[in-house]
């Protein structure tokens, strides 16, 4: 398990379909790999931001994680619904971690990995919205990514400290009582309300 990119992102222009017109929110989601060693606070990257810290952001939600091998389905959906073969980079998802090796069937709330110096915990998978949708190019994205269960993790920063592509992840089980597959699970399936 290593991590492959390291994205970062400042606030930025996102357009999203409504009606008959697009409209022009604020957005973090744009993310971008940088190279060399970068530096983990609680809060997330030196130099990343959320427009949004209603629901991203905060503690619990400082770093968002998403396995490289999910790509390839984005790929493909991508060109089935634009009609586009286009590269997606890492950071397309609007994560800042791009993972190789690690799952959300082999990760579970409370697990820590430890990269870097850093040491980071599962706090709960993402719950994509009307931004992704926007972010991919078309309307059911979000709907896609819940159903398929492909959704990352978010993490929280437990000790801050330096980390950069390359990187090995070492994962350190936690209680493993609930998994990250598991809620996905229970959100596709539309039993939210076990959740809580």
């Amino acid at each position: 398990m290593q991590v492959l990119s390291v994205n970062l992102g400042t606030i930025g222009e996102l357009f999203v379909a409504q009606s008959d017109r697009a409209r022009r929110i604020v957005s973090g989601i744009h993310k971008k790999a940088v190279q060399g060693p970068q530096q983990l606070k609680k809060l997330g990257f030196f130099g990343d931001e959320q427009a949004d810290l209603s629901v991203h952001g905060g503690l619990n939600k400082a770093v968002y994680s998403y396995p490289s091998e999910h790509y390839a389905f984005w790929k493909a959906q991508r060109l089935a619904a634009l009609k586009r073969d286009e590269p997606l980079p890492p950071g397309s998802m609007g994560e800042n971690l791009t993972l190789q090796g690690l799952l959300e069937s082999e990760v579970w709330i409370g697990d820590q990995l430890r990269i870097g110096t850093a040491l980071l915990a599962v706090t709960e998978p993402r719950q994509p919205c009307y931004k992704f949708n926007a972010r991919m190019g078309f309307s059911h994205a979000a709907k896609m990514m819940v159903q398929a269960g492909i959704t990352g993790f978010y993490l929280r920063v437990i000790e801050p400290g330096e980390l950069q592509a390359g990187d090995a992840v070492t994962l350190i089980a936690g209680p493993r009582e609930t998994s990250i597959a598991r809620i996905n699970e229970r959100r596709r399936t539309g039993r939210q309300l076990d959740l809580f």
